[in-house]
């Protein structure tokens, strides 16, 4: 016999988190999404291009759109300067007359932008949702924490933090109280050059990749001179003898783009395109890096393929707008550009700056209404801004 049953309601109430994701709800000390009041326009908005023209032209002088190089092309088109995160930040404080920056990125950069130029200038992300995954890894609290483990094992005077500048301002400012250093792609090896002149070990935070990468590949070190704190388990998972023994404590984080590459991504493409040079950024893993012929930041990336003889075939391991970008552009000069692996890999938080949301802002600020800011709070800005002079004061 056949029952049949009548399904009765459930009262399942959201989590925070699950609000959080579905950007009902705000963590101001989370990278995560917030809420965007205000209706934004249609993607399929015939006018959107237009619309954004007009109120740029609007608002003249008043505005400095800053394009991050992961942008969608739709962003990028709109964008004053194009760059990393840091060169755009200083490009945005090299703009005082700029009363609004209007950042296309992450979170954080934003945050660094706010940091860098002057208390006239306001700062606007046009999705607050657009975070980081890898600056999620680390909170303020973990960090604090972390640090006492340190000052249990006896080693945190002996420690110098240096953390990416993919990290929460937060992070930077307990970079800046703690006597450390910011570092990006390009000057990572110059960072802990600096920091290993002033302790014993450092604390690098919050990309294992970049910092095992930067230890091993260009300082020498060894893998055994790494160890790995995970801060989701007690004293991150290490000993105190092990804390003690090691030169490179590496945040338990890393790119969700980045990290997705993998040896057998090298492998096959070499397979399927003989005399391929493979160039990776030094957030991917160790033994993607290892296996690569060129390894750099996204300028160097750049840079590389502008040098690059016509005829050569690269394989690119970072983000795909970027990389179809310069396949687009590279390919009137018999270049061969391709994405390392097969599958799609963009940076979903980075695609959260869409048209609509860009033509939103524009309007929103043609109009007079202040959407959609950044600000740092004076404690935080003062610490962290330590930290990045720092890095600014490195040879």
């Amino acid at each position: 016999m056949r029952v049949v049953t009548t399904a009765q309601p459930l009262d399942v109430q959201p989590t925070p988190l699950a609000l959080l994701l579905l950007g009902r709800e705000a963590d101001p000390k989370s990278e995560r999404g917030v809420e965007c009041p205000g209706d934004l326009p249609s993607p399929s908005d015939p006018d959107l291009v237009a619309r954004a023209r007009a109120a740029k032209e609007k608002l003249g002088d008043k505005v400095f759109i800053l394009g991050h190089h992961y942008q969608r092309d739709e962003v990028i088109e709109f964008a004053d300067v194009t760059g990393d995160s840091f060169k755009l930040a200083k490009d945005a404080a090299a703009k005082p007359e700029a009363e609004y920056i209007v950042f296309c990125g992450v979170h954080f950069m934003a945050e660094s932008a706010d940091i860098l130029t002057s208390d006239d200038q306001k700062v606007v992300l046009p999705d607050l949702a657009a975070g980081c995954s890898m600056a999620d890894m680390a909170t303020a609290e973990q960090v604090a924490e972390c640090w006492d483990v340190l000052t249990e094992a006896g080693v945190a005077e002996q420690t110098v933090p240096v953390s990416y500048m993919n990290s929460s301002a937060d992070i930077k400012a307990f970079t800046g109280k703690h006597g450390g250093t910011i570092c990006t792609s390009s000057n990572a090896k110059k960072a802990l050059e600096w920091a290993f002149e002033q302790g014993e070990k450092i604390l690098f935070l919050p990309d294992q990749h970049l910092g095992r990468n930067t230890a091993v590949r260009d300082m020498g070190m060894s893998l055994d001179d790494c160890v790995l704190y995970n801060p989701h388990k007690p004293n991150g998972g290490l000993t105190a003898e092990q804390l003690r023994d090691a030169k490179m404590i590496l945040w338990r984080g890393h790119c969700s783009v980045h990290g997705r590459f993998s040896v057998d991504s090298v492998n096959d493409v070499r397979a399927r395109i003989p005399g391929v040079n493979v160039l990776v950024h030094p957030e991917c893993k160790h033994e993607v890096v290892a296996a690569a012929d060129y390894v750099g930041s996204t300028e160097y990336i750049i840079k590389a393929l502008e040098a690059a003889p016509a005829g050569s075939k690269w394989a690119i391991g970072t983000e795909l707008n970027l990389v179809r970008r310069l396949a687009n552009r590279f390919a009137a000069e018999d270049k061969e550009v391709v994405f390392l692996d097969k599958t799609v890999c963009f940076c979903s938080t980075m695609n959260r700056i869409d048209l609509p949301h860009l033509v939103w802002t524009l309007e929103s600020l043609a109009e007079g209404n202040l959407v959609n800011r950044i600000q740092v709070d004076e404690e935080t800005e003062s610490f962290a801004k330590l930290a990045l002079e720092r890095m600014l004061a490195l040879p």
